[in-house]
């Protein structure tokens, strides 16, 4: 037990090892329907006996080759990283890929976002808007952080995911793949409504408090008006709002028998 709790704790364990731990019935179950077969499946004492999505995951984890260990009473509290422990937890091979798929016409690049709820809730936003990619820059939280993959709410296993040492290497990489680079400011900028984003974009997020890093190679800046007396969003809430628009203007801008649904 003392490596799962090394591996919800320590980023450097998960990078050498290669694995992270998702916590949850519904993220599990997130994996398991994506095909990511875990290296292992680890089971509150009783808990596939009471719940029938715990025993369903159990089935399904044996299927798939994965070992099942029941813990003893009291130890999934001593692992878990939730205030109230999850019944079920298992150890996922790492899932980023080397670089962003050919073809992606809207690429989210999380540049200093720190808030592992926030960096999760940019996966789920990514997922849901259709996203091509998620490119994770230095700086930002740990992906596999147990925080981001509970807030991702098991959208981390659809969503191809790059991790990028530098932020400035990166987007020029996405600028010689044809990709405009609009970074999301809290002040000024163009409005989003006026973009156009049915360009290939990569749409950059910075630091909940410090913004964008200096020097990226952005061809500009992008806003969300208030009405409001709120100063502005949190970087998760501003890229749904973001990635929503950029949805909205690709489906208006496809012949209706080719929309999706």
């Amino acid at each position: 037990m003392r490596r799962l709790r090394r591996l919800l704790n320590r980023r450097a364990a998960r990078r050498v090892e290669g694995v992270f731990v998702a916590e949850g019935v519904e993220v599990v179950r997130a994996g398991l329907l994506a095909g990511v077969r875990p290296e292992g499946l680890y089971v509150e004492a009783g808990a596939a006996e009471r719940d029938l999505g715990v025993l369903g995951l159990v089935a399904t984890a044996r299927e798939m080759g994965t070992r099942v260990f029941e813990l003893a009473p009291g130890v999934v509290e001593r692992v878990a990283s939730t205030v109230t422990p999850q019944p079920v937890l298992a150890v996922f091979p790492v899932l980023d890929v080397e670089r962003v798929p050919p073809g992606a016409e809207l690429v989210v690049v999380m540049a200093g976002v720190g808030d592992p709820g926030n960096a999760g809730t940019v996966l789920r936003t990514a997922d849901a808007a259709g996203v091509g990619a998620v490119v994770c820059c230095g700086g930002t939280v740990d992906p596999y952080n147990p925080k981001t993959v509970r807030a991702s709410a098991g959208s981390l296993f659809h969503v191809p995911l790059v991790l990028a040492a530098d932020a400035v290497g990166a987007l020029a990489d996405l600028g010689r793949a044809g990709l405009r680079r609009l970074g999301a400011t809290a002040h000024g900028g163009d409005d989003y409504a006026e973009v156009d984003w049915t360009v290939p974009t990569a749409l950059v997020l910075g630091n909940e408090a410090r913004g964008l890093p200096e020097g990226l190679p952005l061809e500009g800046l992008v806003g969300i008006p208030m009405a409001g007396r709120a100063e502005s969003l949190n970087v998760g809430m501003a890229c749904a709002v973001l990635c929503f628009e950029a949805l909205r203007q690709r489906r208006s801008a496809l012949p209706r028998s080719t929309m999706p649904r």
